[in-house]
């Protein structure tokens, strides 16, 4: 839908603005302020919302309605000068389940380790070929992983060239620039930015973005007028997460759908038949097994 708008404002010579695509509430927390002016971050986080929300990401028109619901707290936790800082940056992301006033988390995921500068009205700037600063090249790349995991949802593998996007940007950050700045590499960690963009195109890991669809569009999005197809549908798609699991173990992917939708599954599978709890605990104690006491307590 969001295409064909775009398409039609096009051919038709429309004046009319072009919609944003996030609807991004920003908070910029200190726990633990020392000396720099309280100021400096209530002005980034304003610099932060303004980057996030007037940007327009994409070439398609979307309704105001229709915008992405997310929100990035960044705490800061260290001051290394008085322009130099580490920060935690939690993304979480949502989308509505068509028929009802629910919405569903898409991601709900911390990245930890987050330096970067800033002088207070300095402007965050927006490139997928060059390198500005760090917080200018993580939020973009949040910024179009969130765009990719909603589009994801609508359309079968619709999120693929946003989140070629998300990859260009990685890309294009200089050596010198990822060393100083951890997140980019393989070599800092695999739970990063790196691992999650690769999780995301590995072809090991496209049957999960299939499921995915299915997750919300074949099964969420029919609960409001026939609960038992949709869960029936949503038992095969953990069970196609579960053989993504076996696949690639240890992915980071499948630990971010643990993330995001535990809570939501074990409320949907509570109220399902004997044979759909049994088959919910077992795929899920195998996807999540730090957690399967939660699954088996649904009984």
């Amino acid at each position: 839908m969001r295409v064909i708008l775009a398409l039609v404002l096009l051919l038709s010579g429309s004046s009319a603005l072009w919609a944003q695509e996030l609807n991004a509430n920003v908070r910029v927390n200190v726990q633990k302020l020392q000396t720099v002016d309280p100021k400096v971050f209530e002005t980034l986080e304003q610099t932060m919302n303004e980057f996030l929300n007037n940007q327009k990401w994409t070439n398609d028109y979307f309704e105001p309605e229709e915008r992405i619901n997310c929100n990035f707290l960044l705490t800061i936790q260290e001051e290394r000068g008085p322009t130099s800082f580490k920060a935690d940056l939690a993304i979480q992301a949502s989308r509505p389940v068509y028929g009802t006033d629910y919405e569903t988390t898409l991601i709900n995921h911390i990245d930890r380790d987050v330096p970067f500068t800033y002088e207070q009205f300095e402007p965050l700037q927006f490139s997928i070929n060059g390198f500005n600063d760090n917080l200018s090249a993580v939020l973009s790349f949040y910024a179009y992983i969130i765009i990719g995991l909603d589009y994801d949802s609508f359309g079968l593998y619709g999120g693929e060239p946003y989140l070629q996007t998300a990859q260009e940007i990685l890309n294009n950050i200089p050596q010198a620039a990822a060393t100083a700045n951890p997140g980019w590499r393989s070599l800092d960690g695999d739970r990063n930015r790196f691992w999650m963009i690769e999780n995301l195109l590995s072809p090991r890991v496209r049957p999960y973005r299939q499921a995915m669809y299915q997750y919300h569009r074949q099964a969420l999005d029919v609960m409001a007028s026939d609960v038992d197809a949709g869960r029936a549908i949503m038992i095969q798609s953990l069970e196609e997460i579960g053989n993504v699991n076996q696949a690639y173990p240890n992915s980071m992917i499948v630990q971010m759908f643990s993330n995001a939708k535990s809570n939501e599954v074990i409320e949907i599978f509570k109220k399902g038949n004997r044979l759909e709890q049994t088959k919910f605990i077992q795929v899920m104690s195998q996807i999540d097994a730090t957690n399967s006491s939660k699954y088996r307590a649904i009984k």
